[in-house]
């Protein structure tokens, strides 16, 4: 019944301790943050790169899918599947409307309604209305041009037979109209040259049903808008075009077959179509399923179509077996961006984790002294019947709670912190107030007359706290005085635009019990040795 008595005495009788367990809080609080901030930045790069993906990825070769819009029609019939819709991808070259500015682009064929109701794709595009300055040059042009369509699910395809088909381009493969803002925003620099009033030309390079490149196709199309999924790499190389123009464009539209050895009118006779094909289909999971189930429910969906398709009649080409088939979720698909962010992660994890040590060397030193200190007070327990099991757990519960009072804070601490970092960033980017250098220069003042004050008395160590307490209030005092504002995170130049402010709780228990088991272990040397004291060497101990 002593131990807790006396770790408790001990603990709020000295200041040592107190420094011990705000050595603690400190460490705790330092790993919280780091890590919480780390997983804050992986939740954002999943939830970017899960945007335009969907939940499950169908894809096939460059050869692509026949007889796709029948698989998403039985697909979309299951009740783990909440929509479905086809793509088309490869790379061209796109020609911008400035000077002779070419750009390598991945390309992706897609339905604008279907698409959207997949992946959300509305909730990327950047331009909901003409911007003001760009209202404001076609007010001022003899014929102004129109903006082009900014609605939410904008039409891809050609509205005439001589007219351009429309493409979104992403917001970051054109940079001579707009720079992106504090704010994470874009603002126009050159209204001119704004996209949506301009053509771009996109060439691509087809495929034979052979395997050979075939003559490049070269096609003009009207900018409708631009897209940002929050993932550089996509945003600064993707582009959004119509599938059925896509198909055209790389010999995957439906096309006629003829038979070589029947003649009518001096011209071979036609015997069916080709499917059209598409090279990926994506699928969104209905409420409540995750993507590993819908996993298999797109494959064994796609098994029973397929085995059912093939033994129809009258059809002239046959499904692609499963077995020619990719079919994986987001997260497999994206792992070669994800796989490394983990991994740091996991190495930011082990790398902190060495403050555990810290915590176990600082608590070992302080008991240290501690049990030298109390060498009278350990005789005189074990000379009235404490045993040293007894001697060793008093020691043990006190590293025991400066353990626990240093993880309960530090995790305050760090809760605090991350709630308000972008407060505390926003304010770090500010200059400081002239109230805070006023009041810094003022203690600081106060502190050198106390410190000169005690110069004339005795106390040497009051004077020598007294002189380092005015160095650094007035060192305060110079760098709030030149405080000019200071970003660390920029979303001008970085992706996301708010650092994450959500804390790592799973990161942050683990971190604590860390700690609080290596306070305990810290403690244990020291504890031993006192458990060893000779009562009767402790009760002469000077």
């Amino acid at each position: 019944m002593y131990q807790p008595l006396l770790a408790n005495r001990y603990l709020s009788s000295r200041l040592i301790p107190l420094i011990a367990v705000a050595a603690v809080a400190l460490c705790v609080a330092l790993v919280i943050i780091v890590v919480s901030v780390m997983s804050g930045f992986l939740d954002m790069l999943l939830s970017s790169g899960r945007t335009l993906m969907g939940d499950v990825i169908i894809r096939a070769s460059d050869s692509g899918i026949p007889y796709y819009e029948e698989f998403i029609d039985t697909l979309e019939q299951d009740p783990d599947v909440e929509a479905a819709t086809p793509v088309i991808e490869s790379f061209g070259l796109l020609k911008l409307p400035y000077g002779n500015q070419h750009e390598g682009t991945q390309v992706w064929g897609i339905q604008p309604e279907s698409f959207n109701r997949v992946v959300d794709f509305g909730e990327s595009l950047v331009w909901q209305e003409t911007p003001p300055e760009v209202a404001e040059l076609l007010d001022g042009l003899a014929n102004p041009k129109s903006a082009r369509d900014l609605s939410r699910t904008p039409d891809l395809s050609a509205p005439g037979p001589e007219q351009d088909a429309g493409i979104i381009l992403g917001v970051e493969i054109e940079n001579a109209a707009k720079t992106r803002t504090m704010e994470g925003d874009y603002q126009l620099t050159s209204p001119q040259w704004w996209m949506p009033l301009h053509d771009v030309e996109l060439t691509l390079v087809p495929f034979s049903t052979g395997g050979r490149l075939e003559k490049p196709f070269n096609l003009r199309f009207r900018t409708v808008n631009e897209f940002q999924s929050g993932v550089y790499q996509i945003d600064s190389r993707r582009a959004m075009i119509d599938l059925a123009t896509a198909q055209r464009m790389l010999n995957l539209e439906s096309q006629p077959v003829y038979d070589p050895e029947k003649l009518e009118e001096g011209e071979f006779v036609k015997i069916g179509e080709t499917p059209a094909k598409a090279q990926m289909i994506l699928v969104r999971a209905a409420p409540g399923v995750s993507p590993e189930k819908l996993q298999v429910s797109v494959d064994r969906v796609y098994k029973d179509w397929s085995d059912r398709v093939a033994i129809e009649e009258g059809r002239m080409f046959q499904p692609l077996p499963a077995s020619f088939l990719r079919i994986k979720t987001w997260r497999e698909q994206l792992r070669d961006l994800i796989g490394p962010v983990e991994k740091e992660r996991e190495l930011m994890r082990i790398l902190f984790s060495i403050v555990y040590l810290v915590c176990a060397g600082l608590v070992l030193s302080i008991f240290w002294a501690i049990v030298h200190e109390k060498t009278r007070d350990i005789g005189v327990l074990r000379s009235v019947g404490a045993s040293r099991p007894g001697i060793l757990g008093l020691f043990l519960t006190y590293g025991l709670v400066i353990g626990l009072a240093g993880a309960i804070l530090g995790a305050i601490l760090a809760s605090v912190v991350v709630k308000n970092i972008n407060v505390i960033h926003e304010a770090l980017g500010e200059p400081a107030p002239t109230w805070m250098v006023v009041s810094s220069f003022v203690i600081a003042t106060a502190a050198a007359i106390t410190t000169f004050l005690l110069a004339f008395r005795d106390s040497l160590l009051n004077t020598l706290l007294a002189a380092l307490g005015t160095i650094l209030l007035f060192g305060l005092g110079a760098v709030l005085a030149s405080h000019g504002g200071f970003l660390m995170w920029d979303p001008s130049v970085y992706y996301f635009n708010d650092i994450p402010n959500e804390v790592d709780w799973f990161s942050g228990v683990l971190t604590m019990a860390g700690a609080i088991l290596f306070s305990v272990l810290g403690a244990a040397i020291p504890a031993a040795r006192a458990a060893d004291v000779d009562p009767v060497r402790a009760l002469r101990y000077e």
